[in-house]
Parts: structure tokens; C-alpha cells; sequence
């Protein structure tokens, strides 16, 4: 889908691409921001509208179309390559035409199916002004372009992966209730909303990565569970961009395992909002290609340094590091890497098997396996040996 308006992966200052790369993303963001006016019954999440200040939403809406306008023509007039400076202006004329940041919103019913697209819109600001930023100033791999390889593909699935967010609750939550409502005890989560907040926080987060460092371990060690977790292992670069790879299959499975214990001790929605924003900050975090000394505090919660390990294709870290959350669980349980020096040498999976593109790789678990289940009990295999 981007692939074909930037072709161009350079990234350099007083290359002209700098300016039409921001253009497209702002342009686009507007667009998208303004079809949430216009639809945000269908189009926006209900837990992110009630923190809303929708003056100051349109105040941003304004700014960035000013400033995508700008480096729109800037890219058009100083680059060669005309195509991005172009492809802001189409978006951004669209935006106007559709009433830009002045679109009134009226009042509406959410309906039970939404998409995410304010969430979207958010954390790919947020993302890309935090974490780019922190990737540029103290990163692990120097020579790492911001645009690396495959980077449309993972923005595709990032696109993707925050679209979804309401079918992929709804999903969740019929699963967990109808699945486990039999599990839910009056006498267990008063228990737990006795607790103190700190006491609370810990065991939520706990609680999920135990389920999640089972479900992880299964989607290594079980075939074709592979063949789905695949998909988030073929990311060659690490950065804050590559852990949205991920096959929608696994996404949900994920989520409804996770969400089950969560349901089940009946946490409050407060502990459960902070839980998404530990679960949110990490799992970028832990994929960005940065360099942060923890010391001690890398034997009991999981760094960048501790999971680019887990998706490095050297023979050491093969079916190792799972953990989402807390290192000791894979320290506990005899699956961390150890003995190893700081770094990986290389990512991905073994036998580079799994095609490039999100569209061929949501396909690519159902197609011929062959050759990956070769690969993996090969690589498995010579690690036993060693």
C-alpha cells in the first residue's frame, strides 16, 4: 500500500525526503481525523472520547494541515522525486473538501461494532515523536535507518492491528464471559479489591504474563501455532515499529487469553487502564532499537535488550526469552538466554521463510509449511546437540 509512494528509503537531512515523509504522515492523519468527525459513532474508541478536548483536537487538526501543507510543497519544489509532496497535497485537499478541523459532531449512539481509528491516529503521533526520537538519541544499532527495510509492511500492520481494536474486543470479551464465567468468585475479587493499587497493579500484570508466557511458549513449541507466530518473528530490523507484526489470528487468541484472568479476579477498570498502559509502553519499548543500561533490574522485568534476544536467529536464542513482562519467569521456569554477550548478531527466523508484506503474510500460515517446520526442528535440533 505505501510501498509504491515511497520507494525511496533515504532519511537524511537536505535530501528533500525528510519534509515529504512528515507531509504524507500529517496529510494522512488529517484525512483520517476528519473522517472521525464526521463518522465518530463508527470511527472512534468510546473508552478515549470521554478524555477528549475536542477544541484542542481541533487546534492540532488545523496545525498539522498547516504544516503538511508547507512541507507538501516544500518536498514538491526542492525534490526530484515529486510523488510525496503530491500525495500530502491530495489528502490534504481532501480534507478540506470534507470540512476539515470545523466538522461539527452532533450527538450519537456507539454502536456495538467500531473502528479505532482515533486510536490510530494517537499512537502513531505519539509513537513516532517518542520513540524516534529515543531510537535517534541512544540507539543500539547506529547504522539502522529510521525507514528501514521493510518498514511499509509494519506500518500496514500497525494500520491494521489499531483498526481493529473494537471487533478484536468484542471478540475478547464474548469469549472470556461466555468461556470462564463460570470461573468468577464474589469471595476472590473482593480479595483483590482489598488490596492496595501497587499490590493490584503487580498481580494484574503477573497474572497476564504468566498466560502469556504459556501461550508464547505453545506458539513455539507446538507446529502449527508456528506457523501464525511466525509471522512476528520474520522482522529482520528491530525497532519501535517491528513488534506490531503480528498475524490477526494470534493478535485474538492472545487477547482472549490474556483478558481471562483479568476477568476472572475481577480487577477495576482503573487498574485495568493502568495495565494497557504498561502493556502498551513495553511492548513497543522492548522491540525499539534502543541501548538503556538496567542493571540488576534485567533478572526481573523484560528490556529491549532482553527480548531482542528472543527474536534473534542466532542458535542461543532459539525458543528462549518468552516472557512479556517479568524476565524471572523465564529464568524461573529454565528458558532465558544465558551466558550470551549484550547483543544478538542477527533477526528472524531461521530459513527467512516467511514472505515480505502484510497482505502475503496474514496468507502465509495457511499456505504450503514444509520447509518452516524443517527449518525449526533443524535449528531446535542442533541447539539439543550443542
Amino acid at each position: 500500500m505505501l510501498s509504491r509512494i515511497f520507494k525511496d528509503d533515504t532519511f537524511q537531512f537536505g535530501a528533500g525526503n525528510i519534509s515529504g515523509y512528515i507531509a504524507c504522515m500529517l496529510s494522512v492523519l488529517s484525512f483520517l481525523g476528519v473522517l472521525a468527525f464526521h463518522f465518530p459513532e463508527y470511527l472512534t474508541t468510546p473508552e478515549l472520547r470521554q478524555a477528549y478536548d475536542v477544541a484542542f483536537l481541533r487546534e492540532l487538526m488545523f496545525w498539522s494541515m498547516v504544516l503538511a501543507g508547507s512541507l507538501g510543497l516544500l518536498n514538491f519544489v526542492r525534490n526530484r522525486q515529486k510523488r510525496m509532496g503530491a500525495f500530502a497535497w491530495v489528502f490534504l485537499i481532501l480534507t478540506l473538501l470534507l470540512g476539515g478541523h470545523r466538522v461539527e459532531v452532533g450527538e450519537f449512539e456507539t454502536p456495538e461494532l467500531y473502528l479505532g481509528m482515533d486510536w490510530f491516529i494517537l499512537d502513531l503521533l505519539g509513537s513516532t515523536l517518542v520513540f524516534i526520537f529515543i531510537e535517534k538519541l541512544i540507539p543500539h544499532n547506529r547504522q539502522q535507518a529510521v525507514l528501514r527495510p521493510e518498514w511499509q509492511g509494519d506500518l500496514n500492520h500497525f494500520f491494521v492491528n489499531h483498526l481493529i481494536v473494537g471487533f478484536v474486543l468484542l471478540v475478547t470479551n464474548l469469549f472470556v464471559h461466555k468461556a470462564f464465567g463460570w470461573a468468577v468468585f464474589a469471595e476472590v475479587q473482593t480479595f483483590i479489591a482489598d488490596l492496595p493499587l501497587a499490590a493490584q497493579i503487580f498481580l494484574i500484570v503477573l497474572a497476564a504474563d504468566l498466560v502469556q508466557y504459556s501461550a508464547h511458549r505453545a506458539y513455539h513449541e507446538v507446529p502449527v501455532l508456528w506457523r501464525f507466530h511466525s509471522v512476528h518473528h520474520s522482522a529482520k530490523h528491530m525497532d519501535w515499529l517491528a513488534g506490531s507484526r503480528q498475524h490477526i489470528f494470534e493478535l485474538i487468541a492472545t487477547r482472549c487469553l490474556v483478558l481471562t484472568p483479568i476477568f476472572v479476579l475481577g480487577f477495576s477498570k482503573q487498574v485495568i487502564d493502568i495495565y494497557v498502559i504498561i502493556v502498551g509502553l513495553q511492548a513497543v519499548f522492548n522491540h525499539a532499537n534502543v541501548n538503556i543500561k538496567f542493571g540488576w533490574l534485567k533478572y526481573i522485568i523484560v528490556t529491549p535488550q532482553f527480548h531482542h534476544w528472543h527474536h534473534s536467529s542466532d542458535d542461543a536464542a532459539i525458543d528462549r526469552n518468552y516472557a512479556a513482562h517479568f524476565s524471572f519467569l523465564d529464568y524461573l521456569f529454565g528458558t532465558a538466554v544465558r551466558g550470551q554477550k549484550e547483543w544478538p548478531d542477527a533477526y528472524g527466523v531461521v530459513g527467512d521463510y516467511v514472505p515480505v508484506g502484510m497482505y502475503r503474510q496474514q496468507l502465509f500460515p495457511f499456505q504450503s509449511v514444509t520447509r518452516m517446520v524443517k527449518a525449526k526442528f533443524r535449528a531446535r535440533a542442533e541447539r539439543d546437540k550443542a
